[in-house]
């Protein structure tokens, strides 16, 4: 089996997943069709002292299926028509109705994504020590600086501002500030 790309509806890959992996099991095609995944990874985010964890899609309108394909590289006829008629599914990446296989490498990467166990989520953070940025929220707002450091973990960026014409570093949540 090899892997292939289905171009989904945004916001519907777990949707189209659960619906492809039911329609297997129901019309038996184990034998054609293989694993069906969408890699997601956590995010922590930091609001106030809340801290919330979301899911995040890595390909957003992308699902990855594992499946044989016939001999002229099409996917198989009984395949095909039940990925078809799946509600919120578009096409495969490939030409003229062929699809495309993965290389070998894009499909160790997603796999290592996909299989990635339930790890600590990770706060992302957009900015890098040394960029402009301008703080959106709270007591500073309005002023501009530069980001001196992050700490990641805590979702804390330090900022030196200019205040009364002095440099003052300043602890402020990653979220109440934005790039300029």
């Amino acid at each position: 089996m090899r892997w292939y790309v289905l171009r989904v509806q945004s916001n519907k890959e777990m949707r189209v997943q659960r619906a492809l992996k039911q329609r297997v099991e129901m019309e038996n095609l184990h034998d054609i069709v293989g694993r069906i995944e969408v890699p997601v990874e956590q995010v922590k985010r930091v609001r106030g002292n809340k801290q919330s964890v979301h899911k995040r899609k890595l390909y957003p309108g992308y699902v990855f299926m594992e499946m044989e394909s016939s001999e002229d590289g099409r996917a198989p006829e009984k395949a095909w028509f039940m990925i078809k008629e799946t509600s919120g599914v578009g096409d495969f990446i490939g030409t003229e109705g062929i699809p495309t296989p993965m290389r070998d490498t894009d499909v160790a990467k997603m796999l290592l994504e996909a299989e990635r166990p339930e790890e600590a989520p990770t706060i992302k953070v957009e900015f890098d020590k040394g960029d402009q940025i301008k703080i959106r929220e709270g007591a500073f707002e309005n002023f501009e600086g530069v980001v001196d450091s992050i700490d990641a973990e805590r979702g804390i960026v330090k900022v030196i501002v200019s205040i009364f014409g002095r440099s003052t570093p300043l602890d402020i949540e990653y979220w109440q500030i934005e790039k300029i």
